[in-house]
């Protein structure tokens, strides 16, 4: 068998989505060339590894086999790098963070100076909603979560690293009566702030939107207002796009923080990184987080 190492990673990544599309969108390949590549895979095996039910892409018993061992090889495979990294003089090893959709304004600060001292160590930084940032860490598939607030029912640890402040905003700076507001999906942070302060009964009303990016736009498109993460919406205030609108109660305040299972435990890599951010994190936030602290606030004033 002459199968490649580029070859299982695709079929992993298939057996994760269920969706030939979705995983080619997640390896930045066109659904013919995965497909091909899947298919020349399948090819050496007489027992089918996937299968059509109806529209749904199904992974045989066999599959599931198949995919267990290609995990397995491809960790062999990551550690013979990581060694040959560690013989010539580097730290090496994965650092792996899932973080809520807003944090990916937030997280890369943090680790850029991180991973420039530290070359030979790869990042897998998966940007999702909140809901499955939390199922990520539950199913101890990361090192650490980036999330503004806390999750229920996990024994966790955390480490806060800068404020979360959610504002009113809207294209105009008036609020006007004829325009709705605009909602995130159940479980985001963000939508639980709008529940919180304008109470839950409001929103059915209302339209929702499923990431930030999304009613971002709507905002600026003058479909409607939001309650928007300050940290996301920096270019749009200042080109005018997006004003805030003052609001008795508002801005309401989280703290986005790195959170992990309080039980694991942590890799040389993960006990690096929490060690550099502790010593570093105020230094990062008044280098690059500054404009966030004290210029918004000085132009409110």
């Amino acid at each position: 068998m002459n199968y490649t190492l580029h070859q299982l990673q695709i079929f992993l990544e298939v057996v994760r989505q269920k969706s030939v599309t979705r995983a080619a969108e997640e390896m930045h390949m066109t659904q013919p060339a995965l497909s091909i590549q899947l298919k020349n895979f399948q090819n050496h095996f007489d027992i089918p590894l996937t299968e059509k039910v109806g529209k749904r892409l199904q992974v045989t018993d066999f599959g599931h086999a198949i995919a267990e061992l290609a995990e397995n090889v491809i960790r062999e495979a990551d550690n013979i790098r990581y060694k040959t990294r560690e013989y010539n003089g580097l730290f090496a090893g994965k650092l792996k963070i899932s973080s809520a959709s807003t944090g990916k304004y937030v997280i890369p600060y943090f680790l850029s100076p991180f991973l420039e001292i530290h070359p030979g160590i790869d990042l897998e930084l998966d940007v999702s909603n909140k809901t499955t940032v939390v199922q990520n860490l539950k199913d101890n598939e990361i090192d650490f979560a980036f999330v503004s607030v806390l999750p229920e029912q996990i024994d966790v640890d955390e480490e806060i690293l800068l404020e979360n402040k959610l504002y009113l905003v809207g294209n105009t700076p008036e609020l006007r009566n004829d325009r709705p507001l605009i909602y995130r999906e159940e479980g985001s942070a963000t939508r639980i702030a709008m529940n919180t302060y304008f109470g839950k009964e409001k929103e059915r009303k209302n339209l929702k939107l499923t990431s930030n990016e999304a009613v971002k736009q709507a905002v600026v498109a003058g479909i409607g207002y939001s309650i928007l993460p300050l940290i996301g919406i920096k270019n749009e205030l200042s080109n005018g796009e997006l004003h805030v609108i003052e609001s008795k109660g508002l801005p309401i305040v989280t703290n986005w923080r790195l959170i992990w299972l309080k039980q694991k435990k942590l890799s040389p890599i993960s006990k690096a990184f929490l060690q550099y951010i502790r010593g570093k994190k105020y230094e990062i936030i008044h280098n690059d987080f500054n404009w966030y602290l004290n210029e918004f606030n000085d132009q409110q004033n």
